[in-house]
């Protein structure tokens, strides 16, 4: 009979309970992988599932909300319309009025009309003004 303490991974318990928050499991062919918010370009929803966007191009689908994947992520994230959320770290520019959000990945994202004020003044804050 074999024991089990022998297939558990000691580094498990030492993890900061902080970074198994902000990690989030995505299936992909039949293995689960943990995506931090560093390589999570932005969000997209749509109704009860979301897919995530990361920086390397890969695109994931979740059975998640949006609203309860921005729960979970940390403050780079801004919530700049119903459909998408986005890491600010991966913003290049600003397009159309600020109506547009260019990324890194070379998407581009809309800002909704309600969130243009908020979105600028976050973005002008942090010193994100960039012009196209």
């Amino acid at each position: 009979m074999k024991n089990f303490a022998s297939f558990t991974r000691p580094n498990l318990s030492e993890r900061p309970l902080s970074d198994s928050r902000s990690t989030i499991s995505v299936q992909s062919m039949g293995r689960t992988i943990f995506l931090t918010p560093d390589v999570i370009t932005f969000l997209e929803g749509e109704g009860n599932y979301t897919f995530i966007y990361t920086n390397t191009g890969k695109k994931y689908l979740v059975s998640r909300t949006l609203k309860s994947l921005a729960e979970q992520l940390n403050p780079n994230f801004m919530r700049v319309h119903k459909s998408y959320l986005v890491n600010s770290a991966y913003i290049v520019a600003r397009l159309e009025d600020d109506r547009m959000l260019k990324l890194s990945c070379g998407k581009e994202v809309a800002v909704s009309r309600r969130k243009i004020k908020e979105i600028t003044g976050l973005l002008d804050h942090t010193n994100l003004r960039i012009s196209a």
